[in-house]
């Protein structure tokens, strides 16, 4: 994997990280270890979308650029955002933003 594509996904998790204090849904509060546990798709039986963007989407993928591991061979975490931000009451336009910050994600990942 070209060492460009590790550099891009990392500004775009940093992006990421930035987007979801913006917009007030970053949590000070490290979730307790069982809830980090699920087998459910984003976790959604035990966390909201944000919770499991910052508890468990952005850690691992910043464990997978720094050891150089392969990425997965799909992602698809825009769709799920759309969801999410239809039910908050967040600005549309910083939902947009961040939908397009994932959905950016969802392209450099598939497409490698």
């Amino acid at each position: 994997m070209a060492a460009e594509v590790y550099q891009q996904l990392a500004s775009l998790l940093e992006t990421v990280d930035q987007q979801l204090r913006l917009m007030g849904l970053w949590q000070q509060q490290s979730q307790i270890p069982q809830a980090l546990d699920s087998t459910e798709p984003f976790a959604v039986d035990k966390l909201s979308f944000n919770q499991w963007l910052q508890f468990v989407f952005l850690p691992r993928m910043q464990q997978m650029i720094a050891a150089e591991s392969p990425l997965p061979d799909n992602c698809s975490i825009a769709p799920m955002a759309e969801e999410f931000f239809k039910q908050q009451a967040a600005d549309k336009k910083q939902s947009a933003a961040m939908i397009n910050y994932l959905a950016a994600i969802d392209q450099l990942i598939s497409k490698n």
